[in-house]
């Protein structure tokens, strides 16, 4: 048995840091109540689905008496939604027990520089958000691979002007690729009050710590069992 590893961020229960995550477009029912079986199973701290199954899944965890949330996401996977849909999308989700809402940034205008457009589209999201309920989280998502070091320091300026909860690192559907700590460090460093959560190809229960010793406070994906489960043999 390894000894746990030291790191600033390291949990010491790396489920209560795990978003069990299931945004494939050809998820079942079925296969939404087995996530939420196994989140209960394995005392993740949330499950992230997309806004049809989000009622679902919170009859489901509440009836089951669970201390999970409901994670889901608006804008998504492209970012590129008028911010009235965004909003439409993220007010539907909460009316219907989702907690927390990760919205796409508009990415081409990040990339152009157009960051007072970007950050109204945040900001419209982020205040619907918080009005609905003070604990209502919004999270915002990057796609950090396919960004340079200024458009990432750019949009982490926008997100602390719009009052967003969180920065996200990917949505995992991007052909550039997930997240990776050389990112987390620099969205933690930018972004600082404001919480980092990796997601995209995050497959090893090496890869998750790495991204919360980096500075990552939440872990979005789609293998958290297996994660869990290497994570527990080796360091548990």
């Amino acid at each position: 048995m390894h000894s746990q590893p030291s790191g600033t961020n390291q949990p010491r229960d790396l489920a209560s840091c795990i978003e069990h995550t299931l945004l494939k477009p050809g998820a079942t029912p079925q296969q939404i109540d087995q996530l939420c079986d196994e989140a209960i199973g394995h005392n993740f701290f949330a499950i992230c689905v997309n806004p049809i199954f989000v009622r679902r899944a919170a009859d489901r965890l509440a009836n089951s008496k669970a201390s999970q949330i409901v994670v889901s996401v608006a804008g998504f996977p492209l970012g590129a939604s008028t911010t009235s849909v965004k909003v439409a999308e993220a007010k539907a989700a909460l009316d219907d027990g989702a907690m927390e809402i990760d919205m796409v940034l508009p990415i081409g205008l990040l990339i152009a520089g157009d960051n007072s457009a970007v950050r109204s589209d945040i900001e419209a999201v982020a205040t619907s958000v918080h009005r609905f309920d003070k604990r209502r989280l919004l999270k915002v998502i990057f796609e950090t691979a396919a960004l340079d070091t200024d458009a990432i320091i750019r949009g982490c300026r926008c997100c602390a002007e719009a009052e967003a909860d969180f920065v996200k690192t990917s949505t995992g559907f991007h052909p550039a690729g997930g997240a990776t700590v050389e990112h987390v460090r620099l969205l933690h460093r930018h972004a600082a009050p404001i919480r980092v959560k990796a997601a995209g190809g995050i497959r090893t229960a090496a890869a998750a710590i790495a991204m919360l010793e980096a500075g990552a406070s939440r872990i979005g994906t789609s293998v958290s069992c297996a994660i869990i489960e290497e994570w527990q043999g080796l360091y548990a």
